[in-house]
């Protein structure tokens, strides 16, 4: 069974730091790209950070110089530090594996997904 499994969301304030976690089973992990999205209430959900089989990382423009992705293959596992969070990264944060990525933060490339974890920064 594929699952995909979010952690590591929860209350900050703004300024504050909050490390996501997602746990990959089922599947090769080293034959997909894994991709961190995010959906606010009442917005579409968007791209945030992508990091590609041959270790390319991409970020939305929102977001680059505050987050960092990073992978530990050994653990299936793909990490997403953000730092300097503010109201507006408000959301529910989901990871996705993608196996023939083209479009980085096209959704409809993405194969699996998760169930999200909750974000919310306080102002």
């Amino acid at each position: 069974e594929v699952q995909l499994v979010e952690s590591g969301g929860g209350l900050v304030q703004a300024g504050g730091s909050l490390r996501l976690s997602c746990a990959a089973s089922g599947f090769t992990f080293d034959d997909y790209a894994i991709a961190w999205f995010r959906q606010a209430p009442g917005k579409e959900r968007e791209g945030v950070s992508c990091i590609t089989t041959d270790g390319n990382i991409h970020y939305v423009d929102s977001v680059r110089g505050r987050f960092t992705i990073s992978s530990d293959t050994a653990k299936n596992t793909v990490f997403l530090q953000m730092n300097d969070l503010q109201p507006e990264d408000t959301a529910i944060y989901y990871c996705a594996a993608s196996y023939t990525i083209s479009t980085i933060f096209d959704s409809d490339n993405y194969d699996y997904w998760g169930q999200g974890t909750q974000v919310t920064v306080s102002s």
